[in-house]
């Protein structure tokens, strides 16, 4: 997990990096297609599963919905700090918590609110209105947090029924097809670097889902939750020490309480034996 979390946090940092010359969504575009080369392992599995009209219909909306999560993620990265757009990411699990009462039947007693309460309370610690300015990258996060819940919803009820490995693959095309209609509206020609860069992201992308999947083989989410709290503290110093941006007490005190409150929604689940819903931090990313 601590190698995870500095996978993704050189995830943000790359995008950081590559600026907004190309506009959000075609970098998101460029992005999942260059890594389409990952996808080569699990063709055979694609065409040995029979997948109804109902799939095909949830693989499509978990795409649309991450379509519009990550442009929004690209869009947030050129508009606020790092360590911002990090801690508001803490969001999502927080989100699926709520949705998997709404949607999926699971029981929200007392301790899960008050947990869902105390991470809310952590993003207005972040945000902070009134004595700062929300920007447009603000409220991006929130809505983008929002949408991969929603995703993550959508492939706990795929994943009960088709491989993890095609639920995988399907999100990478329909993503890449669903986002190059939108790339191409404003089409920006990249340069060899920039698409040296975007290809690096795929591959910190990859690997830090694949590190956070030895990570879960060896202990539970419970244990490897709080670990992630990492990320935020590198994301922090990297945007101080390389892009010069002020760094936020504030930012790391609402992520800690965000983060704290996600750990012991998980923790719970575990103590009560309950199917595990409330997901780990980074499997909400890119």
């Amino acid at each position: 997990m601590f190698v995870t979390g500095l996978c993704f946090v050189a995830v943000t940092a790359l995008v950081k990096y590559l600026g907004d010359r190309i506009p959000p969504a075609e970098a998101a575009f460029l992005r999942y297609v260059l890594g389409l080369v990952f996808l080569i392992p699990m063709i055979k599995p694609i065409f040995k599963t029979t997948i109804t009209r109902r799939l095909w219909r949830l693989f499509a909306l978990r795409g649309g919905l991450h379509t519009f999560g990550v442009v929004l993620w690209f869009f947030s990265m050129t508009q606020i700090p790092i360590a911002e757009v990090t801690a508001m990411n803490y969001l999502a699990p927080v989100y699926v918590t709520l949705g998997a009462a709404l949607l999926l039947g699971e029981k929200l007693a007392a301790r899960r609110i008050a947990a869902v309460v105390a991470a809310l309370v952590g993003a207005a610690i972040i945000l902070r209105p009134g004595f700062r300015e929300i920007e447009d990258g603000h409220i991006a996060m929130l809505f983008c947090a929002m949408i991969f819940a929603g995703g993550y919803l959508t492939a706990k009820i795929l994943a009960d029924e088709v491989p993890a490995s095609l639920v995988v693959a399907m999100l990478s095309i329909f993503v890449t097809l669903f986002l190059a209609p939108l790339a191409m509206m404003n089409w920006v020609t990249p340069t060899g670097h920039e698409l040296l860069i975007l290809f690096a992201v795929a591959c910190f992308a990859t690997a830090g889902h694949y590190t956070m999947t030895l990570a879960f083989a060896s202990a539970p989410v419970s244990v490897t939750q709080p670990v992630t709290f990492l990320q935020l503290i590198w994301a922090t110093l990297l945007g101080t020490l390389v892009f010069s941006e002020p760094s936020d007490i504030w930012v790391l005190i609402g992520g800690a309480l965000i983060l704290g409150a996600v750990s012991f929604i998980t923790w719970r689940e575990t103590v009560l034996k309950r199917r595990t819903v409330t997901p780990p931090v980074p499997a909400t990313k890119l």
